[in-house]
């Protein structure tokens, strides 16, 4: 398989990315290419145009700012797995990680990449939705935020204009007492999930949940954040009978069958996964909370 021929732009600044997306027709955005490189390849995208975004340094880094971490869009996954800060200031994250792709596809692959990629079942597209992550993009007119939640505008479809850029994504940072938990069942590891859950509980003094938050990824066409599960944990002691009961619920979900697995399957893994891991989470809030 060989990709459609091409013009390849090589530019240095983020000024010169946009110009070129805004100038140039029919152009494509090159961050790490793990999934754009397989789509050239077999002929699903023919862009006339390929601006390579590697060479745009400002695009990478992570930097701690007060109660968020920004991570700019080209940071590798690799670079994150690995970083101390994101271990301390957003452990969901680095858990989820551990589950994208192999270590080859994590030296290369960005986080502004899988994010535009934008596919429900990637494990960083289910963090951000996960941690109400904030998307920066800039383009022709400037610079804007896009909430997380406003983000997917349908099936592997970013709420971006062609002529924009994601340059970073930010995350709210969680006390040090809360329990997170990733989890997923695909069919081998390092493919996309076909549920993936992430959690995060935070427990008050008396033992109740103050703060929850369940998002599933792999199930619909957009990542899902179970806003009505979260709601019944808060202000209730996070018993093992309550975390069943309400992990249930998720088998309503609407979800989308393939030639993998019916509907009805990834209804089921939604309320399994789902169940493992708020009590994965609950188990690391409690010795979070023994540990402070």
């Amino acid at each position: 398989m060989k990709p459609p021929p091409f013009s390849y732009h090589d530019p240095e600044t983020l000024e010169q990315a946009v110009e070129l997306l805004a100038t140039l027709d029919n152009a494509k955005a090159l961050a790490g290419g793990q999934s754009l490189m397989p789509m050239l390849n077999m002929r699903f995208v023919l862009p006339d145009h390929v601006v390579d975004l590697n060479r745009v340094s400002e695009l990478s880094g992570i930097r701690r700012n007060g109660q968020t971490i920004e991570i700019g869009a080209m940071t590798r996954q690799r670079d994150l797995e690995f970083s101390s800060e994101i271990a301390t200031a957003c452990p969901l994250m680095s858990e989820a990680l551990t589950h994208v792709g192999h270590r080859q596809t994590r030296n290369r692959g960005t986080i502004g990449g899988s994010l535009c990629h934008l596919d429900p079942a990637a494990e960083l597209v289910c963090v951000a939705a996960a941690l109400d992550a904030v998307v920066e993009v800039v383009g022709p007119n400037g610079r804007r935020e896009i909430p997380f939640a406003e983000f997917p505008a349908g099936y592997m479809s970013p709420a971006i204009d062609f002529t924009e850029l994601v340059s970073r994504v930010t995350f709210p940072v969680w006390p040090r007492e809360t329990g997170h938990a990733f989890v997923e069942f695909s069919r081998r590891h390092g493919d996309f999930a076909i549920v993936s859950a992430a959690a995060m509980l935070l427990l008050d003094g008396a033992g109740r949940v103050s703060r929850a938050v369940l998002a599933l990824g792999g199930v619909g066409a957009v990542p899902l954040r179970m806003h009505d599960v979260e709601a019944a944990l808060i202000g209730q002691a996070p018993t093992a009978e309550l975390i069943r009961r309400v992990s249930e619920t998720c088998r309503t979900v609407e979800a989308v069958g393939d030639v993998y697995v019916p509907a009805s399957y990834r209804q089921h893994l939604a309320c399994v996964m789902s169940r493992r891991a708020l009590e994965t989470a609950l188990s690391r809030a409690d010795r979070s909370a023994a540990a402070a």
